[in-house]
């Protein structure tokens, strides 16, 4: 009695140190938004942070208390590796029978462990990191916190403990979970994890009836502002990172459960467009009527850029187009209109053979909110003058390179444009999380742009999240930037072409055109060439150049976006070859159970248990090639399993003898979720290949 009534005083104490510290928290909500001093407001939200990890640990010890004080069956001990201890686990009621994030349960699990066995050190997490599979033995996944821990412990003198003694203690304090089937303490005090087959039949049973289903996030506003072309220019392989890689991130979040805003800022205003404007009234005289095609805009725009820089009169004339333009008068604003319907017929072409979808807000469309930024900063004493021009520096500290608000001739510039966005972006479309899908050669003024925003207090980091997702220029096999032999820019329209042509090429020289029919041989021609171009840029990390080559990135072997198209194809063949009905699984599901004796086959089950944790860590670094790196293990395992594990038996006459039903559900779950990776990464599989 006198323990539970010290345990029950414990909790009511954590109770009423949480309450203190949410109305604290509330406190410092409301001076920030009653607008109080700069200095101060920044001491009261680096308070309020604070406070905020002090109540995560509260509520941690807090739930850690309550489970102390109710009734718990103990389970039977673990077996542990020879010369190790068992522990009695507190059962935990929810059984977990779908895909979860693995790493992310255990990092919970044993930071509760960790919680419980020493409370002065409530809130450090779990350090979890997965096993190798060429290293079974040692387990699936291991918890190291021991070995940090130990350290803490070495600095108090008093309470020294070994790593193998703190895992020891952590084990016993770790709660029993249908993911885990064993753990073994080893070594200097590595915690093993085994995972259960058990969880593991019952995830996979769950996605053959349900389908993949995307790891619980939090779900958020989030704007993706990517691919970015010029009016009156085709697009050119400059633009394909950006299309793929922002096209890409917006999948992957819109299968989290994100609200997705997929933004093109089109290069849509400025001094280029007077230029033009001023060169078609001489050049092509029914511009108020018709546009010229896209290329020949970009001809002209060559011509009118070059009389821009020689040709005085030609200037004013050009500058004089730019101030009716902004001022809407009738015919400039006609002739403008022309051209972007033009060029926008183009781009989506482009877009429509990547399946890529967008919506445009130019930088057109952030006129009325550039006066609007400008007032704004100026009323905020946040503009300084600086020869004539009006600047704003991105700290207060007056450090870097400011940004250009007003240039001395009274014009906006980019500076300005951004700075307009980034606020229409936060204040009035709500995002929560903006992502720029930029080349690097941008980072130092986006960094800026960032910067200055929260100067300014447009963007809040407590509330808001700004990324800008930078990636290296595409190199040709020479290893210098990719150009066409002529010297010019790469067009994208010729690229896909080339990739079509090529992709042909390679069916061919396979003879698939004897197997297949025409409209299943152009399927795999388009899948393979937009997919091969797709993943050549998504397979490389983003931050690194990458060296665009066909004859690579249609190879068959290796990672590439044919060798997992193929392997796909070969997995969805398997079912339809077997003489038995999978399409309707539930059916199937009813009399049939997967089995994981066969070690290749719990191989190949653990690598698909990965999805929700491989999506997760990609949502945080925003790098796409950890899930081709994924989608290639995954093909590999299961190729391991495919030739070690009979799913079909013959006998000489090729007469089917046996069908290992368990196996063939096992291939249909990997293709269930490869192809929710391939559409992730926008590539298209066939059933036929």
């Amino acid at each position: 009695m006198i323990s539970l009534k010290r345990e029950m005083d414990t909790l009511n104490e954590l109770e009423r140190a949480t309450s203190e510290l949410r109305e604290q928290i509330e406190r410092t909500k409301e001076s920030e938004i009653l607008g109080e001093q700069d200095e101060e407001l920044t001491k009261l939200q680096l308070e309020n942070m604070k406070l905020k990890h002090r109540l995560a640990i509260l509520e941690r010890v807090k739930t850690l208390e309550a489970k102390k004080q109710c009734t718990v069956t103990a389970i039977n001990t673990n077996n542990l590796t020879e010369s190790t201890s068992s522990f009695n686990a507190i059962a935990i009621p929810t059984k977990i029978d779908e895909m979860i994030p693995i790493s992310a349960h255990l990092i919970d699990l044993f930071t509760n462990a960790i919680a419980s066995a020493f409370p002065h050190l409530a809130g450090t997490s779990a350090v979890i990191t997965p096993v190798s599979s060429n290293a079974a033995k040692f387990g699936d996944y291991q918890c190291n916190s021991a070995m940090s821990l130990s350290k803490t412990f070495k600095a108090d003198q008093s309470n020294n403990k070994s790593p193998r003694d703190i895992a020891q203690e952590i084990v016993k304090q770790t709660t029993s979970s249908p993911l885990i089937d064993k753990l073994e303490i080893a070594g200097a005090g590595f915690i093993n994890v085994f995972l259960n087959k058990s969880y593991a039949v019952s995830a996979l049973t769950n996605t053959l009836r349900m389908g993949v289903k995307p790891p619980q996030v939090k779900r958020q506003r989030i704007l993706v502002d990517f691919s970015s072309p010029n009016i009156a220019k085709e697009m050119h392989v400059g633009h394909l990172r950006s299309t793929i890689i922002g096209e890409s991130i917006s999948r992957l979040l819109e299968f989290l459960g994100h609200d997705v805003l997929r933004i093109n800022h089109l290069g849509d205003w400025g001094t280029q467009f007077g230029m033009l404007i001023a060169h078609l009234e001489e050049r092509f005289p029914n511009f108020l009527n018709e546009s010229p095609p896209i290329g020949d805009l970009q001809a002209f725009y060559k011509e009118s850029k070059k009389r821009f820089d020689e040709d005085e009169e030609f200037k004013k004339r050009a500058y004089n187009r730019v101030v009716e333009l902004q001022s809407g008068e009738a015919n400039s604003t006609k002739a403008w209109k022309l051209i972007c319907d033009v060029s926008r017929k183009e781009f989506q072409k482009v877009y429509e053979r990547l399946d890529v979808k967008l919506s445009e807000k130019g930088e057109s469309f952030y006129q009325s909110r550039m006066v609007e930024i400008v007032k704004f900063l100026e009323q905020n004493n946040f503009l300084e003058l600086d020869e004539g021009r009006k600047i704003m520096w991105p700290t207060d500290e007056k450090t870097g390179i400011p940004l250009t608000i007003i240039k001395s001739d009274g014009g906006f510039t980019y500076d300005t444009s951004d700075m307009a966005a980034i606020r229409y972006r936060l204040e009035e479309e709500k995002a929560e999380w903006i992502i720029y899908v930029v080349d690097a050669g941008q980072n130092i003024h986006l960094q800026n742009v960032f910067s200055a925003a929260k100067r300014c207090r447009i963007l809040h980091p407590c509330y808001h999240r700004a990324d800008h997702v930078q990636f290296g220029v595409v190199l040709g096999e020479d290893g210098k930037k990719f150009k066409t032999r002529s010297g010019d820019t790469v067009k994208l329209t010729d690229l896909l072409d080339e990739g079509l042509k090529r992709s042909l090429a390679k069916l061919k020289e396979k003879e698939r055109e004897k197997v297949l029919t025409p409209e299943e041989l152009k399927a795999a021609q388009e899948s393979v060439a937009y997919g091969c171009i797709k993943y050549a840029d998504l397979s490389h990390n983003r931050l690194n150049e990458y060296v665009f080559s066909f004859d690579k990135m249609l190879e068959d072997r290796g990672n590439t976006a044919v060798y997992l198209l193929y392997a796909y194809s070969r997995i969805c063949s398997i079912a339809r070859n077997s003489g038995k009905d999978f399409s309707q699984v539930n059916n199937v599901l009813e009399t049939v159970k997967i089995e994981l004796e066969h070690e290749k086959e719990w191989k190949l089950a653990k690598s698909l248990l990965k999805f929700p944790d491989i999506l997760l860590k990609i949502s945080k670094s925003l790098l796409l090639h950890l899930l081709c790196e994924y989608c290639y293990e995954v093909c590999t395992t299961f190729s391991e399993f495919y030739d070690n594990c009979y799913c079909i038996e013959k006998d000489k006459s090729g007469v089917i003898t046996k069908v290992n039903c368990s196996r063939i559900l096992l291939c249909e779950a990997t293709a269930l979720i490869l192809r929710e990776c391939f559409n992730i990464l926008g590539l298209k599989p066939v059933d036929k290949i």
